[in-house]
């Protein structure tokens, strides 16, 4: 499974800026990989672990701003069709990466 979490925080003021920085430090502790500006991707074995890194983040996420969560298949995810530049080839974000035990 892949979790994907998008997220639309405000920057105006100091405080907001300083939530904004904290929650992307988060996501970087928790391992989430960068796809876009605003959109971060981690490989999660099964739901239940999908489930805890989500209540996770909700516990650190700004009271203001947008973030949402979403899983997807690794199928889903493989199937993924680019418009525009091309899929990275980070070994973070293989599923051959991926160990069940």
């Amino acid at each position: 499974m892949r979790l994907i979490v998008m997220f639309d925080l405000p920057t105006i003021t100091s405080a907001d800026r300083r939530a904004y920085r904290h929650f992307k430090k988060a996501l970087d502790r928790e391992c989430f990989l960068m796809l876009q500006e605003s959109v971060y991707m981690r490989v999660c074995p099964n739901n239940k672990s999908a489930d805890f890194l989500i209540a996770r983040l909700k516990n650190i996420s700004p009271e203001d701003g947008l973030i949402q969560a979403m899983m997807v298949t690794e199928k889903q995810y493989q199937a993924m069709i680019f418009i525009s530049g091309t899929a990275s080839h980070d070994l973070r974000n293989s599923a051959a990466r991926t160990v069940i035990l």
